[in-house]
């Protein structure tokens, strides 16, 4: 079957699906007075679930993310996950974690078939990390991730929203952690929703300034996947790990754009700050409809833009980053 395309000719075999909207972090860039408004009890069941990821890989989707809201307040994250790697076509199952619990809890999350993770990890800095999140848990984080890395996975991928006067002196204390350790440090640059407009202004951070101090001290820059996120990589030979740099206020930002979003209710979203999403949830009730919910699919795509807008100030419908992820 042809693999998804949208009319600038741009290709999707990445999807990620949030499996809820409910955050039990407090993040001050995204819900600083917690999470009051979700649909977690309504989110997709785990059958709706699999005829959406099955209709996905029929046209060529090879790279699942699970996302939130934190995917693992899902009580039935394992059974996710354990369906999804089931249906043919999947080659890689990734997920996005706040952390929660993860040293207790991340074996589960690989036995059941998490090949890759990203984890929030904002600072390294105990006091700055509570600051930021809400929570004293940077400990048990830290924990989680080396309890991956001798559970048997080989990387991990770290996120940290840059902030002005809040975490853009860490730099230093983030290249030093990877010197040794293959973890690959993704900073990402603040980005403008509907419900933080003050808090960007305050303290938006552009991503160029980390991308000229790597340059000036030898980092190189990698060769992107097909199916990698929109994160610049890069490297250097004196250290194990990876920073990778994704800077949505930088020119041609959507010109690769590989991936589509899902919400926990069922809305596809073409783009992550577009204002609104097309209902898939009416055609994963039954098996039987997987051509129609292939066609809607296909349809939507013509409606996709060629760019965010972001750097005009247009937020869209998203009011904050847990409504899918990111």
């Amino acid at each position: 079957m042809q693999p998804l395309q949208d009319l600038q000719g741009r290709k999707f075999p990445y999807l990620r699906l949030s499996v809820t909207d409910l955050c039990n972090f407090r993040c001050n860039y995204c819900l600083p007075d917690g999470c009051l408004d979700h649909h977690h009890s309504e989110a997709l069941t785990v059958d709706e679930i699999r005829r959406l990821v099955t209709a996905f890989a029929s046209v060529g989707v090879e790279k699942i993310r699970l996302t939130g809201g934190e995917p693992t307040l899902r009580q039935d994250f394992s059974d996710i996950v354990r369906t999804i790697k089931q249906i043919p076509g999947i080659k890689k199952l990734a997920m996005t974690t706040n952390g929660y619990k993860m040293d207790q809890r991340v074996t589960d999350w690989l036995d059941a078939g998490i090949d890759a993770i990203n984890v929030s990890v904002d600072s390294l800095d105990p006091r700055a990390f509570e600051l930021i999140t809400g929570h004293n848990r940077l400990r048990e984080i830290l924990s989680g991730i080396q309890n991956a890395f001798d559970h048997g996975l080989p990387s991990i991928k770290v996120n940290a929203v840059a902030m002005k006067g809040i975490n853009d002196d860490e730099l230093d204390a983030f290249l030093d952690w990877i010197r040794d350790y293959p973890v690959s440090i993704r900073f990402i640059e603040l980005m403008q929703t509907g419900n933080n407009q003050d808090f960007f202004q305050k303290y938006h951070f552009p991503g160029k300034k980390i991308q000229e101090l790597l340059l000036e001290r030898g980092w190189v820059r990698k060769m992107r996947l097909a199916d990698a996120g929109p994160a610049q990589e890069y490297c250097h030979s004196d250290y194990e790990g990876t920073v990778g740099l994704i800077m949505p206020y930088s020119k041609d930002f959507c010109n690769d754009c590989n991936r589509l979003r899902v919400t926990s209710l069922g809305q596809l979203q073409l783009c992550l700050f577009a204002e609104s999403g097309i209902d898939l949830r009416d055609l994963l009730q039954s098996d039987e409809q997987q051509e129609a919910l292939v066609a809607r699919i296909r349809d939507s795509l013509r409606l996709k833009e060629d760019s965010h807008f972001l750097e005009q100030g247009w937020t869209g419908g998203t009011q904050n980053l847990s409504q899918m992820g990111g």
